[in-house]
């Protein structure tokens, strides 16, 4: 593919560029917003400690991204958090109470996330000696395109249900945050800062209306220990926890598939407007899994929650085209110092609900939306009914068992590993796998693409 002129006012970062250094940590922080939310609401969910939990994923993170580096020779820019995929099964494990920590639970739940990380180590090295293409057969874009449509559009209420804390706070918090994204673009490293202007001006709105509470700084200690814990690999329900917890990889890895497509995609787009050599990440699909897998390894073995790369931070990527690995390394040292430093996490904590809404309409937007391209990009036929039907399957079974459910099918197979039914992603990415297996041993006629005459 021939490159694009380069634009002279074009501002961004591909994977390998390393911005200034203050520049690095206010994009740093950045990322911190946009993960702080979802990775401490998991923890307190599943009782696992907010501050091993944020020390831990800034582990995970630069950890994979050193490793993609010395590895592949370029950044694989993903951010590692908690996952929703998991609550469910680490609670049928620790029984939390909302923010209450589940003592020797945790190191229950422990096990079953090393396993976790076993199995998404073990698929990344299957995919790397059979190939990318071997992937893509089981793996097609309509299917990890609907999957990251269905995560995107299935946070719909979590958004809508922090926004609904303040109205008007969340809806300027948006406005603002959408106004920046699309004006401030060409503007210099500012142009690079929506998510965080957007929730600073959120921050300031909130002020009058009282809904900054300080209590969260003053209480915390400047310094902390996290609760770093080992597994209880002794324990007699250690393999009850292996099944409980390590099958939802099977909803993580077509997610982690998906979002490193998506963020290919999107990263080999500004090569081409900047007049850059192309990064092909979506070739290292093997190694982003093998990553995953020891994300999650090193989450079960220190005390941290069962995760994967983060969709929100893929959204904050391509709404501000910064895909600057250190930056991203920035991001995970200073959620480390945010699990030592009481008051650091504190201020963060001071965000009201209601900003956190207005910029997660966006964010969890944008990761919808990207599952939308990514199909356009690699031309999914939505005139063949194959294609169309397993699209159409993905959808309604993820975002429908999503919301309509609470995340979990009402269907009682499997009870001893879904004791709350099955999970509605990770159904709906294996019914399209399944319906896709049958059409490929099935053979059925091919039809044109109609939008490609049009």
């Amino acid at each position: 593919m021939t490159s694009l002129p380069k634009e002279k006012k074009l501002i961004g970062y591909l994977p390998n560029d390393r911005p200034p250094l203050i520049q690095m940590i206010i994009l740093g922080f950045q990322h911190v917003l946009t993960m702080f939310p979802a990775t401490v609401l998991v923890a307190l969910l599943v009782g696992f400690d907010v501050g091993t939990v944020l020390t831990v994923s800034g582990v995970a993170t630069i950890t994979a991204l050193i490793l993609s580096r010395l590895v592949a020779g370029k950044f694989i820019p993903l951010y590692y958090g908690s996952s929703f995929s998991y609550i469910a099964a680490t609670l049928a494990l620790t029984h939390a109470e909302f923010a209450t920590y589940a003592g020797d639970s945790v190191r229950l739940a422990q096990v079953g996330i090393v396993a976790t990380g076993l199995v998404n180590v073990t698929v990344g090295f299957i995919i790397r000696l059979v190939g990318k293409g071997s992937l893509d057969k089981i793996l097609p874009p309509v299917i990890t395109g609907s999957v990251a449509t269905v995560i995107g559009i299935s946070l719909a209420y979590s958004a809508l249900d922090m926004a609904s804390a303040h109205w008007g706070v969340a809806l300027i918090t948006l406005l603002a945050t959408v106004l920046f994204s699309v004006y401030l673009q060409g503007k210099g490293f500012v142009g690079l800062l929506p998510i965080l202007l957007g929730g600073i001006v959120g921050y300031f709105i909130s002020i009058p209306f009282g809904l900054i509470d300080m209590a969260a700084v003053t209480t915390e200690a400047w310094l902390r220990v996290p609760r770093f814990t080992l597994p209880a690999f002794g324990d007699p329900r250690a393999w009850s926890a292996v099944g409980t917890i390590a099958v939802i990889a099977i909803a993580t890895i077509p997610e982690s598939t998906a979002h490193l497509y998506q963020i290919s995609l999107y990263v080999d787009q500004l090569a081409d407007r900047l007049g850059q050599k192309r990064y092909h990440l979506n070739e290292l699909i093997g190694l982003n899994l093998i990553l995953d897998g020891i994300g999650d390894l090193i989450n079960g073995l220190f005390g941290g929650v069962a995760g994967t790369n983060y969709g929100e931070n893929n959204s904050l990527m391509v709404i501000t085209r910064n895909y600057s690995g250190p930056a991203l390394i920035a991001a995970g040292a200073i959620a480390i110092l945010m699990g030592f430093v009481g008051k650091l996490a504190g201020l963060v904590n001071t965000i009201p609900v209601a900003v956190t809404g207005g910029l997660a309409i966006y964010l969890f937007g944008v990761i919808g939306m990207q599952g939308v391209a990514l199909m356009l990009a690699e031309k999914v036929n939505l005139y063949d009914p194959k294609q169309l039907a397993i699209g159409a399957a993905v959808l309604i079974v993820g975002i429908g068992g999503h919301i309509g459910y609470d995340g979990n099918l009402p269907i009682r197979i499997l009870t001893g590993m879904f004791p709350d039914g099955l999970p509605a992603i990770a159904t709906a990415a294996v019914l399209g796998i399944v319906l896709n297996l049958i059409f490929l041993v099935f053979k059925s006629p091919e039809v044109p693409d109609s939008s490609a005459s049009s």
